[in-house]
């Protein structure tokens, strides 16, 4: 009995964590693709920015809603929908007849993503109940995105070489269906015992907030900073974001529950991820460009270049999750946030470029600092939550990681676009000289989200901050066992 009972727990872990595969898969091995992409449509830094963020910002606007609907209706039944529409969408993005049909179709891939990562994680934490065993399999779960980097640049860079960009979309088919299959026959229905109620007004917020300033931040540098379109996003931005604290502080079941934020760990989870996948979001980018446009190797050597730093993320993601679990969170973030940085200020202040030792040893600490950060995020966001709130929790810290993703990829492509001649209209630079001037001030913004890896994972990880956490365990849990009544604030 106890055999078939672990059987099925990891025939669960290993379907969600092909739902992981997916979606990670398909930002690397994009990444390789983008120049490729650029000169097949004619596009700019902004064009190439957006096929990225199309689907990372609305990825990250739609989570929180995704895990709170599982958590109503059904995982099962919400994850079997989000596999159907994000292998609908790969397959239309393979179609594409263009740039802005491409952004669309990225679109559509992202709303089927969005349900597919905060709910599996949802699934395996009501699967795995036991700390430790809950922790290893965290660990399995973030050994995947780690396989991801590995592979995806490989698997990237030989489609690209031989077939084409179009069929780095096309491992998504396969891949989905089966998984689709296997849900439909192993995964067990389940939903929460008292589901949060929808919060459209939150979303809508959220949506503008993380829309308006994405879209000012890429269009600034070719639009100008002044410009009409650019200044009206930007204070949309502001005023969603202010509307929507008060706002949820208001409501019983928000959207985004502030009660979660009054544990600190918990909040600095959710910093730690914005930090860290803006850090990896934007290395993949530059890197990709510099690797292709500067130095002139084709797709698959550039994923070959790439390898230490995958091969090392793969490696380490196992071991961190084994460190949570004997030794809880601090330790690994210590160590993530110390290789990021110090991967980052070579390339800001040693230009890593320019000498392959450092270039390589850039790759190799950015791998094993990512490799160490992921298990640790998504352990602390769903460790002492009650087990009806795991979808929204997994959701929030996925959110985080695609904000992150969002804004790393805006915020060092925007960099970049200014220190060129032609700014964000203008074709990726082709002199090394001027790309190394160019991405410098972007590899500092990426040596500082590194040092706040660190600062953060030190200051939430000691014994005050979990003090908290169990505080705001206990809060949560009495309001589970005696919710407020709708439209009241919850008190602390």
């Amino acid at each position: 009995m106890q055999e078939s009972i672990r059987r099925r727990k990891t025939l669960v872990l290993a379907i969600c964590c092909m739902s992981l595969l997916l979606v990670s898969l398909d930002v690397t091995a994009l990444n390789v693709a983008l120049p490729s992409m650029r000169r097949e449509f004619g596009a700019s830094v902004a064009g190439m920015q957006w096929t990225i963020d199309a689907y990372t910002l609305v990825l990250a606007s739609l989570l929180i809603l995704a895990g709170s609907t599982a958590d109503r209706i059904g995982r099962r039944r919400v994850f079997t929908a989000g596999l159907v529409l994000f292998t609908a969408g790969s397959l239309l993005c393979s179609l594409a007849p263009g740039l802005g049909w491409l952004v669309g179709f990225r679109a559509v891939q992202a709303v089927g993503g969005s349900m597919l990562n905060p709910v599996a994680m949802s699934i395996i934490t009501n699967t795995f109940t036991e700390p430790r065993e809950r922790a290893r399999a965290i660990g399995a779960w973030s050994a995947v995105a780690g396989l991801s980097m590995a592979a995806g640049p490989l698997i990237g860079g030989l489609l690209v070489d031989s077939v084409g960009w179009r069929a780095v979309f096309w491992v998504n088919l396969p891949v989905g269906l089966a998984a689709l299959g296997l849900t439909r026959r192993y995964v067990p229905e389940s939903r929460a015992e008292r589901p949060r109620r929808p919060d459209p007004v939150g979303q809508l917020l959220v949506i503008a907030a993380l829309g308006g300033v994405t879209y000012a931040i890429i269009e600034a540098p070719a639009a100008g900073a002044d410009s009409p379109a650019v200044l009206g996003c930007a204070c949309l931005a502001a005023a969603s974001l202010a509307a929507l604290v008060p706002y949820e502080l208001r409501r019983a079941d928000p959207l985004i529950d502030p009660r979660f934020f009054r544990s600190a760990p918990f909040s600095g989870a959710t910093v730690i991820a914005v930090c860290a996948f803006a850090a990896l979001s934007g290395f993949l980018f530059l890197n990709t460009l510099y690797l292709q446009e500067v130095r002139g190797l084709d797709a698959l050597g550039a994923g070959l270049w790439m390898l230490p730093m995958a091969a090392l993320a793969f490696l380490c993601a196992p071991l961190s999750g084994r460190l949570v679990a004997a030794r809880g969170p601090r330790l690994p973030l210590l160590l993530a946030g110390t290789a990021m940085a110090a991967s980052g200020l070579l390339f800001a202040a040693f230009s890593a470029e320019a000498s392959n030792p450092l270039l390589f040893t850039g790759y190799a600490l950015f791998g094993l600092g990512f490799g160490l950060v992921n298990a640790p995020i998504t352990n602390t966001a769903v460790s002492g939550m009650p087990r009806s709130q795991a979808g929204v929790a997994a959701a929030i810290a996925s959110t985080s990681r695609q904000t992150g993703g969002t804004l790393g990829v805006a915020v060092i492509g925007a960099v970049l676009a200014a220190g060129t001649a032609g700014g964000g209209g203008a074709p990726v630079l082709d002199g090394g000289a001027e790309f190394v001037a160019a991405a410098r001030p972007a590899w500092w913004i990426i040596t500082a989200c590194g040092a706040l890896v660190l600062t953060v994972g030190a200051a939430t990880s000691g014994r005050w901050a979990r003090g908290t956490a169990v505080r705001t365990a206990r809060r949560l849990e009495r309001a589970c066992a005696d919710p407020s009544p709708a439209g009241v604030p919850p008190q602390a």
